[in-house]
């Protein structure tokens, strides 16, 4: 009699977690012991904060399911209202799907309604990238997705620890390693200037020459500061004249007030050498990374795929401030003259050696081996 097959749901709410669960997707795909579901929602599916829909095609991954459930508008109630959409749309698709288990990564309410979903409908969830600390609002979602969680896939020895503080079950708290460092360190795309001229908006940028990547997203918990705040790295990048790929907030609440500053600083100064996109592919995205002289704002970027590729970042204000990471961040304040001056360190420092606090070899396979392999279970308790 033939094994019925594990059906293994992955859930992608936004362009980065396609790109950093790519190989793990890879690894499910080739299985023949999994059903491969994959159901994507939240930004993931608006045109204006990247196209996944196309690039999952490209990669030969279909979807099982399309969640329709982000009320635009950046602000708190955004969110809070996306996430209870999200609950009800994720609980119609897991019903529909019947799958065994449910995978989630990271920290964003889009991801916390598909945990909510799953628990409520007795189904396991393995969660990637649980333990982390950080700040705003996102450390809170985190730390709510492992207490719904079944399974848990850490980083790093450290989270795994904060984990198992959390009362989860030691059998099933696995430190893995960083999924999107395994990609990062296989992939061997060449970033060229035509492949980014050709996409969004302003002036051309020569990134054969050292340039600068900017990735500032608002900070949840400074909803009417995000603005003022993101002119601050404005200025400072503008009065530096470096060639620049500024890359668009995410969706979060406070989207909007940097989205403006963006907006009125272009009308204002028609900065040179400086453009602005949406998105870029994981290949291309990750071969940026690699060769830039440094990356300005707050993305978890410069704290993970940069630790490896030892791309010199400056971080800037509260969004990352807490979470682990390696001699190649310098963290400063929401101030000009602050940023002009790390930025400047940093690109006389020039490239770090690379640091391996994130990265294990196999981590996409033990996570998949895991997934498919490991006991799975609906009732959680306590551990003590």
């Amino acid at each position: 009699m033939e094994q019925q097959k594990r059906k293994i749901c992955f859930v992608i709410t936004s362009k980065i977690h396609y790109g950093r669960s790519k190989l793990i997707l890879e690894e499910l795909r080739n299985r023949d012991d999994v059903e491969l579901q994959i159901v994507v929602g939240a930004s993931a599916i608006l045109p204006n904060y990247g196209d996944v829909l196309s690039l999952m095609e490209r990669d030969g991954f279909k979807y099982n399911a399309k969640i329709v459930m982000t009320l635009e508008g950046g602000s708190p109630v955004a969110m809070a209202k996306t996430t209870g959409i999200g609950i009800t749309e994720f609980a119609t698709a897991f019903d529909n799907l019947g799958p065994d288990v449910v995978v989630v990564r990271g920290d964003r309410y889009e991801v916390l309604s598909a945990a909510i979903a799953a628990a409520y409908l007795n189904i396991p969830v393995a969660h990637i990238e649980g333990g982390d600390i950080s700040g705003t609002i996102d450390e809170s979602v985190r730390h709510a997705i492992t207490k719904l969680a079944h399974i848990h896939f850490a980083t790093n020895e450290k989270s795994r620890e904060r984990i198992l503080r959390m009362g989860e079950k030691p059998d099933f708290v696995h430190n893995v390693g960083c999924p999107e460092l395994e990609f990062v360190v296989r992939n061997n795309f060449d970033a060229s200037p035509d492949f980014v001229n050709r996409i969004g908006v302003g002036d051309v940028v020569d990134i054969n020459k050292p340039f600068l990547i900017v990735m500032q997203h608002p900070v949840t918990t400074e909803v009417g500061e995000n603005r003022k705040n993101i002119e601050q790295t404005l200025q400072a990048v503008h009065e530096l004249e470096l060639p620049t790929v500024w890359f668009w907030p995410n969706v979060d609440a406070g989207t909007d007030e940097v989205s403006k500053g963006i907006r009125v600083f272009r009308e204002n100064y028609s900065p040179k050498q400086m453009r602005f996109v949406k998105y870029l592919p994981p290949e291309e995205f990750t071969a940026l990374l690699k060769k830039a002289a440094c990356l300005i704002g707050n993305s978890s970027a410069g704290l993970k795929e940069c630790s490896i590729l030892g791309t010199p970042v400056v971080d800037i204000g509260t969004r990352q401030n807490r979470r682990l990471r390696g001699s190649n961040v310098v963290n400063v304040g929401y101030d000009k003259d602050e940023i002009i001056s790390a930025i400047q360190r940093q690109l006389s420092r020039g490239k770090y050696e690379p640091s391996y606090i994130y990265y294990k070899e196999g981590t996409c396979k033990k996570i998949a081996d895991v997934l498919a392999g490991g006991t799975l279970y609906t009732q959680k308790g306590f551990y003590e």
